[in-house]
């Protein structure tokens, strides 16, 4: 057996070389039997490593089974590795976790974790380290390392000079760790090895220390020393000619074989043998990691009970009338299978965390996986009911797949910490944490990275990274583009930088806070995983991604954000302060036909998901109707559904242009709601298990391979064996590579049913909204900003043209938010707030607002009476917020300038004998209507004076010699030409004309 156990990978970030996928191929390849990942300060890539060997054992299982069914048997090649031809792998090399500790005085050492209590003590270390240390960083102390620690196996590295503090050191630890402590033995190649290894034997026997040989590797195949080189560049911040003693010597610091390190060590080559049985004593196995969920036992009432007791209320709190059977046999159903997985403290924590958000009034929806549960719906985690098409239970929790549910609950954008700090302080910050995202290497980083490491000069880089990353995929189109831009792709230098460049692309770079996924544990989460400081304050986050959980099995609940969660709240608040009425996304009035109309007209700005001018474009030839046909809306207008052309056969059948078929009764069950076309991935699972035959564990790799912004789909190899199962079952070979083809779309952007369903339910709420309260809800969406499509300008406009009354901002009417108001006719009228005015802050609208009494009448009494400065009177000028004190734009400027000499000028207030001198009012010029417009735009980025191109009618009409004419002007025969024009067949296909300027 020979171990290697002192592994640099990539996520010891810009010093790694290799990805920890790579080194176990490569030592499945080259005969290593244990290799101990230790990055330095981390464990973040341990879990990728993990898998890999995961799927290295499963790849060589299915090699015994090929063999022993006399099947043929090829070996399973990773990707860019050679491999004999001779015999296919059989080793699959055992993983240690690990990681290199570098202390603050001066000692490194790797910590092997031996035991389960031994990772618990390792991550309590790093944990103690990250969290007294800024993000990214890690301050460790040998005082932080306990004596006696059991479960831990050190590796000493010896720095280049010993000095006497370092042996003072290392001869304490000897004395606490005492036979748990080794020296390495790692080969330089810098022709001073063999003396190096004595010197070192020598001091591993003056301090009592076995030796153990580690080839010490930072990348996993020689060829990778161009990019170690590289990232050392990017990392010190100089250029790769500038590194000097920094850049590696050759490309010998890699993974080695037994063979190769007994050579290199001659007369130390026991070294070998005592790092295998080093390995030997460290069993623990990541995968026997034991995730404990909180209990949620509350008041001695038991999870289940728990559960089902609220499970029950809510049913009868969502069908006050009495639930149907259906829906009864459902719920029972559901409960019965999270019973047996024991996932209730899971469903409770969430039904818990929206509960809290609801008595805070925050506005919270439950999206994903957990519409397709009727538990969900009755604990009010979803609004939707998962009687909506034909979603089932077991695409969110399965007992054959055995693996965790996933809830992503989206809260209201600008509350959603409230929610995030109740969760730390309900259980503790050693009990929860964020998960990372790992951040890698894309186009435009890497080009700037990579180009500025190899010396390219600044415009050279600006123009490859705003001009060519978008080409990557196709080799000819890039030197194409290079060309366009007026660079030589044959250049050495550049040619080399481009290969660096597609090198790194998926490299991790460093890692991140993830948009919500929390880890919540019974016992420490310290013990299970490190946890450190993220860059926002009063957060901290665990160094694993959701693909690593995942993969663990560890469940974690999606505290997510909205930004129309905030804009539909803000607005139900509105509608019950002005009418009375209070409503909840479930109890607003279902299927409402004026609703429908509307979106029929594409009259959708800012209403959710269809406000794109795709979708604006789609609307009229959808012509939705009912709440399903905008989940339908929401799924297709995807790029997965368009590359998979679904779209154009979904319409033709839609409208009768084409007739619906099914290849068999089992295909159009699965099918039949969408016309026959696939449109989401429950149906593309369906379709592989019911059509071509796929077991449900290899339709589970079909529908991750479809996930959503996967990073690295492989949905393509699953071709070969979708074809075979469809010929088998007698389909058609053109009709199975069609429904591949559609399939493969979803590698893009696949789209869950339950998933379109909760989106769905917010389509209707915005639409309704805005068809019944188109104020309000305009008023709410300015106050939701930044969020959607639309600027602000574009909102007002649209609010207007439905017959909205828009009052400017005013110092004696406005308020932060902007408002409705009495219009003086029995309506609302909608009143710009503060907000509005570029660069002015919260806090001075407020002392604007609380100190204005009975209203100001100059510009002076604000500046008195609120403390503002004048800086902040001149954004208000500007915006022409005083235009109700009867004073201009230019007046109000000009009395704000005024004030910044404290309000009046002292040697020229007064003549000599004492008398007050009244200053003559200037005589300021009237500014035209254009140059209002022009300041608006500047102040708040809109007006309510005119819109730009009016100003410009004048000179685009025909008499003008421009040859513009106004849309209204165009005729039917005029209608139906540019319809032709664009390859569309009928008037209906053109959106309803809106009135415009």
């Amino acid at each position: 057996m020979f171990a290697e156990l002192c592994i640099t990978s990539n996520f010891s970030f810009l010093t790694g070389a290799s990805h920890p996928e790579e080194y176990m191929e490569r030592a499945a390849l080259a005969g290593v039997s244990v290799i101990a990942l230790a990055d330095v300060n981390s464990v973040a890539g341990i879990v990728r490593a993990h898998s890999a060997g995961r799927e290295i054992a499963r790849q060589v299982a299915e090699l015994e089974r090929l063999e022993t069914e006399g099947g043929v048997i090829g070996p399973p090649a990773p990707p860019g590795l050679p491999v004999p031809p001779r015999a296919p792998v059989r080793n699959v090399p055992r993983l240690i976790p690990a990681a290199r500790l570098v202390f603050t005085e001066g000692v490194e050492m790797v910590a092997l974790a031996g035991s389960r209590v031994g990772w618990g003590h390792l991550c309590r270390m790093l944990s103690a380290g990250r969290l007294r240390a800024e993000k990214g960083a890690c301050h460790l102390h040998l005082s932080d390392l306990p004596e006696g620690v059991e479960g831990l196996e050190f590796i000493l590295l010896a720095p280049d000079r010993v000095g006497a503090g370092w042996c003072g050191h290392v001869a304490a630890l000897v004395r606490g760790q005492g036979a748990r402590m080794h020296l390495a033995l790692a080969p330089r190649y810098d022709g001073e090895d063999a003396r190096r290894f004595d010197r070192l034997a020598a001091l591993a026997a003056e301090l009592g220390l076995p030796t153990v040989a580690t080839a010490a590797p930072v990348m996993h195949h020689g060829r990778r020393r161009r990019l170690a080189d590289v990232l050392t560049a990017i990392r010190s911040g100089v250029r790769v000619d500038q590194l000097g003693r920094a850049a590696l010597a050759n490309g010998e610091q890699r993974l080695r074989s037994e063979g190769e390190m007994r050579r290199l060590l001659g007369p130390h080559a026991q070294a070998v043998d005592r790092a295998a049985a080093l390995a030997a004593r460290c069993a623990f196995d990541i995968a026997s990691l034991r995730y404990e969920y909180p209990s949620e036992i509350a008041q001695g009432e038991t999870a289940q009970a728990r559960l089902a007791r609220l499970a029950h209320e809510g049913l009868a709190w969502r069908y006050p009338q009495g639930a149907p059977e259906k829906v009864q046999k459902m719920l029972a159903h559901e409960l019965d299978l999270i019973s047996r997985l024991n996932y209730e403290p899971y469903f409770l924590t969430v039904r818990d965390i929206v509960a809290f958000a609801r008595s805070r009034g925050i506005l919270c929806q439950g999206r994903g996986s957990a519409a397709n549960s009727i538990t969900c719906y009755c604990l009010g985690v979803t609004s939707v009911s998962p009687e909506v098409g034909t979603m089932v239970f077991e695409r969110f929790v399965s007992e054959a797949r055995d693996e965790p549910p996933d809830i992503d609950v989206d809260f209201e954008h600008e509350r959603r910490e409230e929610v995030i700090q109740h969760i730390y302080e309900t259980y503790g910050r050693h009990r929860a944490g964020l998960c990372a995202t790992v951040i890698h290497y894309r186009g435009k980083r890497a080009i700037r990275e990579v180009g500025a490491a190899m010396g390219l000069s600044q415009d050279t880089i600006g123009a490859l990274s705003s001009q060519l990353w978008g080409f990557f995929s196709a080799q000819g189109l890039e030197r194409q583009r290079m060309r366009e831009i007026g660079l030589d792709p044959d250049d050495r230098r550049l040619m080399l930088t481009m290969e660096l460049i597609h090198e790194i692309i998926g490299f991790p770079r460093h890692l991140s806070q993830h948009v919500g996924g929390f880890v919540i544990t019974e016992g420490r989460l310290d013990e299970l995983v490190p946890v450190e400081n993220a860059a926002m304050e009063g957060r901290t986050v665990i160094c694993w991604d959701k693909d690593d959980i995942d993969a663990l099995g560890i469940l974690k609940v999606d505290v997510l954000s909205l930004g129309m969660l905030t804009c539909i709240r803000k607005a139900f608040d509105l509608v019950a302060r002005h009418h009375g009425a209070r409503h909840t996304l479930a109890t607003l009035p279902p299927e409402d036909g004026a609703v429908y109309d509307m979106l029929c007209r594409a009259d959708s700005v800012g209403v959710f998901q269809v406000e794109s001018r795709a979708q604006m474009n789609f609307l009229p030839r959808m012509r939705p109707r009912t709440f399903y046909d905008l989940v339908i809306e929401v799924a297709i207008i995807r790029p997965g559904p368009i590359q998979g052309d679904m779209v154009h056969p979904y319409i033709r059948r839609r409208n009768g242009e084409e007739k619906v078929q099914f290849p068999s009764d089992e295909l159009g069950e699965v099918l039949g709601k969408t016309l026959g076309v696939p449109l989401f991935q429950e149906q593309a699972m369906q379709i592989a298990i019911t059509g071509a035959g796929f077991t449900p564990e290899q339709a589970d790799r079909l529908r991750r391979s479809l996930a959503t912004f996967k990073k690295h789909g492989n949905v393509t190899e699953f071709r070969s064996l979708f074809l075979r199962g469809m010929a088998q079952k007698g389909y058609d070979r053109a009709f199975a590579e069609r429904c591949f083809s559609q399939i493969e779309g979803f590698g893009s952007y696949g789209f869950p049913e339950s998933h379109a369903a909760s989106f769905a339910l917010l389509v209707y709420a915005s639409a309704w909204l805005k068809c019944h309260h188109p104020g309000i809800f305009a008023c709410a969406l300015l106050n939701a900003q930044p969020m959607g499509f639309y600027a602000p300008a574009q909102i007002v406009r649209d609010a207007r043209e439905h017959g909205v009354l828009v009052r400017p901002v005013c110092v004696n009417a406005s308020y932060w938010d902007n408002v409705m108001e009495p219009d003086g006719k029995g309506g609302l009228a909608l009143r710009l707030g503060f907000r509005q005015i570029k660069g002015l802050a919260e806090e001075e609208a407020t002392w604007l607002t609380h100190a204005r009494g009975n209203g100001y009448m100059q510009v002076a009494d604000v500046w008195r009476r609120a403390g503002l400065a004048p800086a902040v009177l001149e954004r208000l000028a500007e915006a022409d917020a005083f235009a109700a004190l009867g004073l201009s734009r230019r007046e109000a400027l000009w009395q704000a300038q005024a004030l910044k000499t404290g309000g009046e000028l002292p040697l020229f207030s007064r003549d000599l004998d004492g008398e007050a001198i009244a200053e003559v009012a200037a005589s300021l010029p009237q500014m035209t209507e254009g140059e209002q417009v022009v300041e608006d735009y500047v102040a708040m980025r809109l007006s309510l004076r005119a819109h730009p191109v009016a100003l410009l009618r004048h000179i685009l009409t025909p008499g003008a010699g421009q040859g513009v004419a106004p849309a209204t002007d165009r005729g039917p025969a005029e209608l139906r030409a540019d319809l032709a024009r664009a390859g569309r067949r009928h008037p209906r296909d053109l959106p309803s004309p809106v009135k415009r300027e």
